[in-house]
């Protein structure tokens, strides 16, 4: 069946009519910034603490936009007789963001968690030699990066957590464990005190049974003696 003439120009006014119906939603941008998803990939923002420079990320970059120097210092022993260490230090991390194609492998392949994407887009430069940025400014979008979304009530839980929380409630039991057994040391170390000074009190009072005991005796026959005495005196 042919087409009826003029049906394109009919849709072509009804999508017009109703674009033009519709409330036109304008970005006030810079005024209002933009809500970027949070897993936006703006910039790579560094954490200089955890890096321990071992050249991973500038290895694994694609575009070897990564520029990684250090130098190594000897750390003394800590403990008397103990062995030096060697340990890498940093001393300039940047990245060159006007060859980065922002795949995020380096990211991906830290073994130490020490960079991270930040939703920071406005970093636009007027010179393309401006745009190699050095770890000063990678720290300061490092405090951009959002937090890592909340896990899921149902996920199982992570390894590490596991087994950290498996070791502190081992160590747990083991200080209830120790505590109990305190406890029946000092209810024991108690009832042997009690006892002992029932024990004491009962020799106590067998003492001085005793001695009045004796003194009874010693007085009846202080009486005897007198009576005696007496009876002897008469005759």
């Amino acid at each position: 069946m042919p087409p009826i003439p003029g049906s394109g120009l009919a849709k072509g006014l009804a999508v017009t009519l109703r674009t033009m119906t519709k409330k036109t939603v304008t970005a006030q941008y810079p005024d209002v910034q933009p809500d970027l998803p949070p897993r936006s990939r703006g910039v790579i923002a560094l954490f200089e603490e955890n890096c321990t420079v071992c050249m991973l990320c500038a290895r694994e970059c694609p575009d070897w936009c990564i520029y990684i120097d250090s130098h190594k210092e000897t750390v003394p022993a800590a403990v008397p007789g103990g062995r030096e260490r060697s340990r890498n230090v940093l001393d300039r991390f940047a990245i060159d963001f006007s060859l980065c194609m922002y795949c995020g492998i380096c990211i991906e392949v830290c073994p130490f968690d020490a960079l991270f994407w930040s939703p920071e887009f406005e970093y636009a430069e007027t010179d393309i030699l401006e745009l190699t940025h050095e770890r000063d400014k990678l720290r300061d979008w490092m405090w951009t990066v959002p937090e890592p979304p909340a896990l899921d009530p149902a996920a199982e839980e992570p390894k590490e957590i596991a087994a950290a929380r498996k070791t502190a409630d081992k160590l747990r039991a083991q200080r209830e464990q120790e505590a109990a057994e305190q406890k029946a040391a000092g209810q024991e170390a108690a009832a042997q005190t009690a006892a002992e000074q029932a024990a004491a009190a009962q020799t106590a009072a067998e003492q001085a049974a005793a001695a009045q005991a004796a003194a009874a005796q010693t007085e009846a026959g202080q009486e005897a003696a007198d009576r005696e005495g007496t009876q002897e005196g008469q005759e």
